[in-house]
């Protein structure tokens, strides 16, 4: 009995020993992975503080219950695989391009100055500054690697800097480096109490001053696009990130700037303009995104007291899809062309009170082409000065809010209004007016405004037909009611018919002040139907 449990005591200590010596194995063998994914389980002949870094690396995995540790509940066999860490615990990957805010510093609860933080990122996305090597220790300088170029020798720096969805504050304008392919995400950014008037939270632009706004003659034509030699930026994205701009300027200024994605952003508290594209950029597309210099949901008690320019759109070929614009003088300026805004809801500033949902510059035939479609005026209307070549559609203006045309030098060409719906108030405004004080339109080609839905809004158009019953020998049907210019018909058409079995000779009298008269030669009962046009 007594050797027998000798025995047992002594197959007991080979079985300790067994699994000791199996741990020490596992413990030398085991690759365990850092939080950037590089190996800190093997350490070799290399220098103390070396090895004392990946001891602690190890140390802190296992405390994590992160990768590469085999505990006795992670081997069972239907064990759940460990969850990743936190986002916020995880270190930039140079090797990856993509480079976190906490490594390096800032105060993300928004308290503290974090500009010199914010700038330290962008520079290390851009490859341009230091960046945190796989222990947090920041090294490198300079240029840093890109994956070849873009347009016009524009360095593709494929970099991505990551806010982590905190809140930092800056005291001076965030320059986001020159280069190509860079993505700005996740977080909130707001200026302090001390930032510059005037000044830009983001400011995408060359160290020197954008180019002057384009003037191009009437008789000169137009340049569809900048010269691609003169871009810094190309592709640059901003993407899930609030910017409140504290009432002291603007949000996001872009100069020299090709193809910028601006998408989910919201941009509040503005005091100049919430986005600014110059003439100098191109290919901008702001889509799904929020802007409004004093956060509401309408009937605000300020709306008189709204400034600003939610966008500023002075360069060209650029898109706004599916973006909100309110509490701003003005949702949208538009003196750039080949523009398209759709999806665009503006219930900035009211008309009554001095505001414009869409202002469209640039007198002359210089510049335009610009189109709004499936868009939302909300109680603001569209403004466009001298248009060339501008479409607005399948759009919905309510609360009296209406399409003016705005003569500087008396040129509108190529202009369509169609398929739009107007709900008013019943007060007579008209859904589509001229504004003439610097003088009348006499240069009018090829303007439709024709097929647009009103209810409580005095109808306006282009085209119109209209019917009269009379005896006599004269009968005039007059349009000034519902024709947009005064005192022009192009094209007219009538049919004349007779109820008193007579036969009589008729011809098209006139057409002037947009009446049309249609003579007789004997006295007849008839009725007159004519149809007309200003184009």
């Amino acid at each position: 009995m007594e050797a027998r449990k000798k025995a047992h005591q002594v197959m007991i200590i080979w079985k300790l020993v067994f699994m000791m010596a199996l741990a020490a194995f596992n413990f030398i063998s085991v690759p365990v992975m850092g939080d950037d994914d590089s190996p800190v389980g093997h350490f070799g002949r290399g220098s103390h503080d070396d090895n004392m870094r990946k001891m602690q690396a190890f140390k802190a995995s296992l405390m994590r219950g992160g990768r590469g540790f085999v505990s006795h509940s992670s081997a069972a066999p239907h064990s759940q695989p460990q969850p990743q860490p936190p986002k916020a615990w995880r270190r930039s990957s140079p090797a990856a391009r993509v480079y976190y805010m906490s490594d390096f510093g800032g105060d993300p609860t928004g308290v503290k100055d974090s500009t010199e933080h914010i700038q330290a990122l962008l520079l290390a996305a851009a490859g341009q500054g230091p960046s945190p090597d796989a222990q947090g220790v920041m090294s490198g300088a300079g240029s840093g690697p890109s994956q070849g170029s873009l347009t016009a020798g524009v360095p593709n720096k494929a970099g991505t800097a990551d806010f982590q969805g905190g809140t930092y504050k800056v005291g001076k304008p965030v320059q986001v480096p020159p280069g190509g392919n860079i993505v700005i995400k996740d977080g909130t950014i707001q200026a302090s109490d001390d930032f510059p008037k005037g000044g830009n939270v983001f400011n995408a632009s060359p160290k020197q001053a954008p180019p002057a706004e384009n003037t191009e003659r009437l008789d000169e034509p137009a340049q569809l696009s900048p010269d691609p030699s003169s871009f810094s930026f190309e592709f640059i994205t901003f993407q899930n990130i609030m910017i409140d701009s504290n009432h002291r300027g603007a949000g996001i200024s872009l100069s020299n700037a090709l193809r910028t994605s601006i998408e989910n952003v919201y941009v509040a508290h503005f005091s100049t303009t919430g986005i600014n594209v110059h003439p100098s950029s191109s290919e901008t597309y702001i889509s799904n995104s929020f802007l409004g210099q004093h956060p509401n949901a309408g009937r605000d008690p300020r709306e008189g007291n709204f400034t600003g320019t939610a966008i500023n759109l002075s360069g060209t070929n650029n898109a706004l899809t599916d973006v909100v614009l309110f509490a701003s003088a003005v949702g949208v300026d538009v003196s750039g062309h080949g523009n398209t805004l759709s999806g665009v809801h503006c219930y900035n500033k009211a008309t009554r009170f001095g505001g414009t949902g869409i202002y469209l510059r640039k007198p002359g035939l210089g510049l335009g082409r610009n189109r709004i479609i499936n868009s939302y005026l909300d109680y603001t209307g569209i403004v466009a000065e001298d248009p060339l070549q501008l479409h607005i559609s399948n759009s919905f203006f309510r609360g009296d809010a209406f399409v003016a045309l705005k003569s500087i030098k008396g040129v509108v060409s190529g202009v369509n209004i169609v398929d739009n719906t107007f709900s008013g108030s019943n007060k007579g405004t008209g859904i589509v007016q001229l504004q003439q004080s610097n003088g009348p339109f006499n240069k009018i080609n090829q303007v439709v405004v024709d097929r647009n839905s009103v209810r409580g809004m005095s109808m306006k158009a282009t085209v119109a037909n209209g019917a009269v019953q009379g005896n006599g020998t004269s009968f005039t049907l007059d349009f000034n009611s519902v024709l947009l210019f005064p005192n022009r018909i192009t094209h007219a058409q009538y049919s004349l018919i007779v109820t008193n079995g007579a036969f009589p000779n008729h011809v098209l009298r006139s057409v002037s002040n947009n009446r049309v008269v249609v003579a007789t030669n004997v006295p007849v009962s008839a009725t007159v139907f004519a149809t007309v046009d200003q184009n």
